[in-house]
Order: C-alpha cells, then structure tokens, then sequence
C-alpha cells in the first residue's frame, strides 16, 4: 500500500509538472476549438437564413416576371445580387430576369444581367447564360465577341448547344466553311450524347440529331448522310 501511495504521489507531481508546462497551453486550446465550433454552427445558421430569405425574394421575382411587372424585376433582381449574390438563388433569378429581358427587347439589360451571371453563377448556370449571351451577341451582329463567349468548354450536356451557336455565328458572319465543321462538330456530339444515353438500345441515326441541326448543314450545300 505505501508502495502504491509512493506512485500515487509520484504520478500527481508528474502531473503538476506537465500542467503548469502546457496547462495554459492546452487551455488556449480548448478555447481555440471552442470558438471555432461556435462560429461554424454560427455561420451555418446565417448561410440558411440568408438561402430562406434569397428564396423568398426569388419566388417574388417568379410572380413579377409572370406578371411583367417591370418594376418589381428591376427591384427584386437588384435585391439578389446586392444582398444574396452568394447564394445559388442569385444566378437563377438573374438569369430569369435576362430571359425576360430579352423578350422583351431590352437586350442593353439582358447583357448586363447575363454577364453577371457568367461571373457568379454555378459552372452549368453560367454555361446557359454563356450561351443565351451568345446568341444576344450574335442577334446584335457582335459576332467576334459571340464567339468568344464559346470558347469557354461547357459542360459535355451543353457542348453540342455550344457547337451549333458557333456554326450560327459564322453563317452570319459569312464564314461558310468554318460553319460547315461547326455544324458537324455539334452533329457528332448530339450522336455520342445519344448513343451514350442509349447504350444497347437500337435507334435510327436519324433520332440522334435534331432535323433542324440537319437541315442547316444542309442548306450550306452539303447533305449529311
């Protein structure tokens, strides 16, 4: 027992010794994880109240577009990229509003909202906004800046959107030969997207590509056989 006491006594000065080493340390420590777990938690609860409150306002936008109710656009739109431009709603939103400009022949605005969303959207919202500024580009006769916009590689699901834009561009800039392999190019990839989403299945050729895609090929003067 005296032996065991000896030991006892031993290990609580070991202890002591280790404590007043690293005990203020450790503390510092603890405190560190402490606030970082608080803050984290904390930060989790801001991004989920700012998501909730960025849907709120882009359902508003919805019922605005809906009702082209300009105003209310200009406002809501403004309102999620000045204070929910972080969220994923932001680029939605301001992709529906660029659409609606467009159709509404406002393309200075459809220009500007489209770009924003090339700058701060996901990788496939900002290829779709790539590509409808494009075709804002192309219907305003920009054709150089148009095709800058498709240099950017797309995601494979757009890559044969991409294609076809280019040929479009060059047919309009008169550039026949280069809109010919572009017009391929986008023909190619709507087969392999075909035959990869149809893997074992037998479907006519002529299912892969759009007749459209086919039928401006076509009118360059070369059938695709």
């Amino acid at each position: 027992m005296a032996v065991y006491d000896l030991e006892e006594q031993e290990q609580i000065e070991n202890f002591k010794a280790w404590w007043k080493q690293y005990g203020t340390l450790l503390t510092w420590l603890l405190c560190a994880v402490a606030i970082a777990v608080t803050g984290w938690q904390g930060w989790q609860w801001r991004q989920s109240k700012l998501s909730a409150e960025a849907g709120t306002v882009f359902i508003a936008l919805q019922n605005a577009v809906a009702s082209d109710n300009m105003p209310q656009i200009k406002l809501l739109t403004g309102e999620l990229t000045d204070k929910f431009g972080g969220t994923s709603f932001a680029p939605l939103g301001v992709l529906l509003a660029a659409k609606h400009a467009i159709a509404m022949d406002d393309r200075e605005t459809a220009r500007i909202q489209l770009s924003w969303v090339v700058k701060h959207g996901g990788d496939e919202i900002a290829d779709i906004a790539r590509l409808r500024l494009a075709g804002l580009l192309l219907d305003i006769k920009e054709y150089e800046n148009a095709l800058g916009e498709l240099k950017h590689k797309p995601a494979a699901a757009f890559a044969a959107a991409y294609a076809e834009m280019k040929g479009d561009v060059h047919v309009a800039a008169g550039k026949f030969a280069e809109a010919k392999a572009a017009y391929r190019e986008a023909i190619a990839l709507q087969e392999q997207m075909a035959a990869e989403k149809n893997a074992g299945k037998t479907i006519a050729r002529e299912e892969h590509v759009s007749p459209l895609l086919r039928q401006k090929l076509n009118a360059l003067g070369e059938a695709d056989a």
